[in-house]
């Protein structure tokens, strides 16, 4: 698949076929996604897949601040990628002051990239992916217990998608785009 047809067709899947991703085809895609730019090449970003379905429902059941929509993607995907960074890295100089104002914000900048760069690499795969935003991120590093370190940075349901998805609307181009000249 081209770089810009998998960027225009790639679509957010909250539905999925009742079969699982294989691992070896969850590991191609963390190795497409490690090439994801990060902050001085400091590759914080960590892949904690949950395939087992307890803990699914734990996460689904108890760790989504109530919002029940959440819960119904999580308890019908086949896994749940947990994104995490390593804190302290991203946006710091080796004396641990932060290099620029916005200070350790480029962790989540570095996140972004990297669920985008997994979501791309996984529909290049006929995998289907949902950013989940709304999580209580202390439950969930407690429920699969997550390294001091490491702070939850999103979620990304995946599976097989079940269905057809069409295009949402998008704001024209010149909506957008503003030429500084």
């Amino acid at each position: 698949m081209e770089s810009l047809q998998c960027i225009m067709t790639r679509r957010s899947v909250r539905n999925f076929e009742k079969r699982e991703v294989p691992e070896n085809v969850i590991e191609d895609i963390v190795k497409a996604a490690q090439f994801a730019p990060s902050w001085k090449n400091s590759q914080i970003v960590r892949y904690n897949v949950v395939c087992n379905k307890n803990v699914l429902d734990d996460i689904a059941d108890n760790g989504l601040l109530g919002f029940s929509h959440n819960r119904d993607i999580i308890k019908g995907c086949s896994a749940l990628v947990v994104l995490s960074v390593v804190n302290g890295i991203c946006g710091y100089e080796k004396d641990g002051s932060y290099t620029t104002s916005k200070k350790d914000k480029w962790e989540m900048f570095d996140a972004g990239i990297a669920a985008q760069t997994f979501c791309l690499a996984a529909h290049e795969k006929g995998v289907g992916s949902v950013i989940l935003g709304i999580f209580d991120e202390y439950k969930i590093a407690d429920i699969i217990s997550l390294s001091k370190n490491q702070e939850i940075a999103c979620l990304i349901a995946i599976g097989y998608p079940a269905g057809e998805l069409k295009a949402p609307n998008r704001k024209d181009t010149s909506d957008i785009l503003n030429f500084i000249k």
